[in-house]
């Protein structure tokens, strides 16, 4: 289960730009960008355009194709700095960053829990 999932407990193989990133049906897949840009803009609150969407292979992607936003994360630069699997493993779970993404996003913070309710 984890290496499917960011660092922040996104789940990148159900990821709407993941998805895109692997539509072989062009219009299709600009369809899905033009309904990326219009929720990244409604839930992170980020202007954003269909052709600003651009291919991700998943937040654990190192020198291959991932998202500005990934790219630009501070979840994922600092679970990178610490070298963690992903945030459960992290003495300081959940820091304020996650805390304000798990309010967007908690589900990714279900996922996080669960591994963490194991280590």
């Amino acid at each position: 289960m984890e290496e499917n999932l960011a660092h922040c407990g996104l789940a990148c193989h159900s990821c709407a730009i993941y998805l895109a990133t692997r539509e072989q049906d062009e219009e299709k897949r600009y369809k899905m960008r033009v309904d990326i840009a219009q929720q990244i803009k409604e839930h992170y609150g980020q202007e954003c355009k269909p052709e600003d969407v651009n291919d991700c292979d998943g937040c654990k992607t190192e020198g291959q194709r991932l998202f500005s936003g990934c790219k630009n994360c501070l979840i994922r630069k600092c679970a990178i700095k610490k070298g963690l699997e992903n945030c459960a493993h992290c003495s300081e779970y959940p820091c304020d960053k996650l805390q304000e993404f798990f309010a967007k996003d908690p589900e990714a913070k279900d996922r996080l829990d669960e591994i963490r309710n194991t280590l």
